[in-house]
């Protein structure tokens, strides 16, 4: 601990938008009544983490340790934590606080409440700035953490944190969770192979788009789809018309919608969850009146859903596909993260390779 009872931390961070990162030494604030100290173990590796270093969307804060995908063991417990005990493991997502009044925090959709703070590069309610979970430690108020189950592999369960809540959320609520349903999933990364494993769960047909024909035998042999749709394969989408309940789309890059739309039954829903730098073409409105259909975006769910969905995954052995690295290969990830170059997710073994060094 430093002065005024500060957290001493230490992880990587970018200064700039060049988005490079390197060790930084800095401080969390202290460690409140309601607040859980967490030892950092895990912490999985997010699309958004490279838009938040490279400020794409305007509203990075430097220095900036990003990271939102963290499992760790709890080693501090405020006087009021009761939902967390020393020894415990823990899980953070995407956010940190909220106003805690509003019409969203109450029917508990956190993550939609206007003023909510984010893991990483927010400031929090005392002004402090947010660092993520590229790091030792991490201090949070116990209502924005949640419960590991002890039968969950830590590693794999990091990116559920994330990933999975921001698929299994809109399915929820979207209805697409009954055996039988025909969902779509476009993209076969981080957040799609999330979502064929919740949707086999839920006994539904599932159907894999997307622009890479080297996926098709993983996502049917080892993940267990129905079918595989090659997005530039005009026949194939042909053949599909009007077939599937709903689709998520989970692509963070720019790309049209108007194809997918006619993969839906009357008064299916499109919903999209990746978050492009850019906007993505225009709406197609005359496929979506003729069909009754709509399109929807979803930022994934609050904590209560969230540790739902924790349960969920136990309960039927769902985990990340992923591919652990040492924290001084961060930089290396990025690149390869960009390029669509892991399988699935790449989740950093904080614990075992931040080397900290020690300062006089």
């Amino acid at each position: 601990m430093s002065q005024e009872g500060l957290t001493e931390a230490y992880g990587w961070a970018a200064r700039d938008s060049s988005g490079i990162l390197s060790p930084l030494h800095f401080t969390r604030r202290a460690n409140g009544d309601t607040d859980i100290t967490i030892k950092i173990l895990y912490c999985g590796i997010c699309h958004s983490d490279f838009h938040m270093l490279k400020n794409d969307h305007g509203i990075s804060i430097y220095p900036l340790v990003p990271g939102h995908e963290i499992v760790g063991e709890v080693t501090k417990v405020g006087r009021r934590v009761t939902k967390f005990k020393v020894g415990d493991v823990a899980g953070v997502g995407g956010i940190v606080g909220t106003c805690g009044t509003c019409s969203n925090c109450t029917q508990g959709l956190e993550t939609y409440c206007p003023k909510m703070i984010l893991t990483s590069s927010s400031h929090y309610h005392d002004g402090s700035i947010t660092y993520g979970g590229f790091s030792d430690n991490f201090v949070v108020d116990e209502h924005f953490a949640v419960t590991i189950p002890e039968s969950m592999p830590l590693h794999a369960t990091a990116p559920l944190l994330c990933a999975g809540i921001t698929v299994y959320s809109p399915m929820l609520h979207h209805g697409l969770c009954r055996p039988g349903q025909h969902l779509g999933v476009v993209g076969l990364g981080g957040l799609g192979h999330l979502a064929v494993k919740f949707a086999k769960a839920f006994g539904m047909k599932v159907t894999v788009i997307s622009t890479s024909s080297r996926k098709k035998e993983e996502a049917i042999e080892r993940l267990g789809v129905d079918s595989f749709l090659l997005s530039h394969q005009q026949q194939q989408l042909q053949d599909a018309t009007g077939t599937m309940d709903g689709i998520i789309d989970t692509v963070s890059a720019p790309h049209s919608v108007y194809p997918l739309v006619g993969l839906l039954k009357t008064g299916g829903n499109l919903i999209l969850v990746g978050a492009p730098a850019a906007s993505s073409p225009e709406l197609p409105s005359l496929p979506l009146i003729m069909g009754r259909k709509s399109i929807s975006g979803s930022a994934g769910g609050g904590m209560r859903e969230t540790q739902e969905m924790i349960e969920f995954a136990a309960k039927h052995n769902i985990s990340a596909d992923v591919e652990v690295i040492p924290m001084d290969y961060v930089n290396t990830a990025m690149g390869r993260l960009v390029n669509n170059d892991v399988q699935y997710r790449f989740v950093i073994d904080v614990a075992n390779t931040l080397d900290t060094p020690r300062t006089n």
